[in-house]
């Protein structure tokens, strides 16, 4: 059996996916995630009979990620009877370099170490178990999919900082992130909502990391986030938008280092900053703290300003979606939310929203709005399996016979 594993590594867990590619499509046959890397190791997956694994380990058997991926890749050998013919990785940034996914090799990889200092939270992670399966299995065949690449085809006007166009030809320009996530939303727009999906569409990608993408027919024509995935709207623990001059006062006027404004900004800002109680919407959502409302409502506030930016590159809107964790989760978040967008026309079906969608519109809404769950592991296999197809069935025998 053919079998293609996903592997989206974050800072100390590793999400998983296998899926069989026998007859050419793909079929799920577990999903599972190795959690608590180097605290406290824990495997959870469940197989498509629904077959339930939740087990712990040592920390030094897990003590780090390629650990994780190893430790995941001999359970699935050695008691599921699985050896994967190939390993499609979410890596965050593509740079300049990569508009579409990538077979992984030396080269890619020395290049994709030069994107580390973008994407500090994810880049070092996401690298890190590709080289610990090149080291150990170098004839597996490994491909990189990116969350850059999907936007990779915005126009000049929406890729360009106003800044000397040398630093542009080096590679500093818009890039947005969650690309992965908007490319399937865009796949899934025709079979869930026909009506708007060769239109103008926001989707927004509200979770721990959150931005939102205008499509124009199933295409990116901009995102709010930018060069680094620190951009846009706050986030469980970034920032989001924010004046460059704070980057200098932080610098020059309380004697931070560029590490610790960097951590600072990663770790220490969104609504972890403005709650001062958690990063974690459903813990504010459940306080009675009113700097959790606060940070729930900034949060809705910025959706809300964003939304009239990519309304204004779409030129108008006709349909808006909601994905990821807090997207697909949080019926009070999306009411917030709508609030802000009552001006486009946004009239919310309470029922509807409560009960999670997919239609959760009114039938008067000008913009109809949906809630569509995200899976970036199955774009990632349709990636992996499209670039193995392309490079023909010899190196899937290869990989078997390796």
């Amino acid at each position: 059996m053919d079998t293609i594993l996903v592997a989206n590594a974050g800072s100390s867990s590793i999400k998983f996916q296998l899926f069989d590619v026998e007859g050419g499509g793909l079929k799920r046959l577990i999903k599972g995630q190795m959690d608590g890397i180097g605290v406290r190791p824990r495997l959870r997956a469940e197989t498509s009979e629904g077959e339930v694994i939740d087990r712990t380990y040592p920390v030094d058997e897990v003590a780090n990620l390629p650990d994780g991926l190893h430790k995941v890749g001999a359970w699935l050998r050695d008691e599921k009877q699985v050896e994967p013919t190939a390993i499609g990785h979410r890596v965050v940034h593509g740079g300049p370099d990569y508009d579409r996914p990538v077979m992984i090799d030396d080269e890619v990889l020395a290049r994709l170490d030069r994107y580390v200092s973008l994407a500090p939270l994810h880049q070092p992670n996401n690298l890190a178990p590709i080289r610990a399966v090149r080291a150990r299995s170098p004839n597996l065949p490994q491909v990189a999919c990116f969350d850059t690449a999907f936007h990779r085809g915005h126009s000049a006007l929406a890729d360009h900082y106003a800044i000397p166009e040398r630093f542009h030809a080096e590679g500093v320009r818009r890039y947005g992130f969650h690309g992965l996530s908007y490319e399937f939303i865009a796949s899934r727009l025709p079979q869930v909502a026909p009506r708007i999906a060769g239109g103008r569409v926001i989707v927004a990608h509200l979770g721990s990391g959150a931005s939102m993408c205008a499509l124009l027919a199933g295409r990116s024509v901009d995102s709010t986030m930018g060069f680094t995935a620190l951009d846009g709207l706050p986030m469980g623990t970034r920032p989001g938008q924010i004046d460059p001059g704070i980057v200098l006062y932080l610098i020059d006027q309380k004697g931070m280092s560029t590490a610790e404004v960097q951590r600072f900004f990663y770790h220490d800002c969104g609504l972890k900053a403005l709650s001062g109680i958690s990063n974690d919407v459903r813990e504010l959502d459940a306080s009675s703290d009113p700097k959790a409302a606060f940070a729930l409502d900034c949060f809705a506030y910025r959706v809300g300003l964003n939304a009239g930016m990519l309304a204004a590159a779409l030129d108008g809107v006709d349909g808006f979606v909601f994905t990821a964790g807090i997207g697909e989760n949080s019926p009070s978040m999306r009411a917030r939310i709508a609030r802000r967008l009552a001006w486009l026309g946004i009239e919310l079906d309470p029922s509807a929203n409560t009960a999670g969608g997919p239609l959760i519109s009114r039938s008067d809404s000008r913009v109809t709005v949906y809630v569509v769950p995200t899976d970036e592991e199955l774009m990632i296999a349709r990636h992996t399996l499209g670039l193995l197809s392309g490079a023909g069935e010899q190196r899937l025998k290869t990989a078997r016979t390796a």
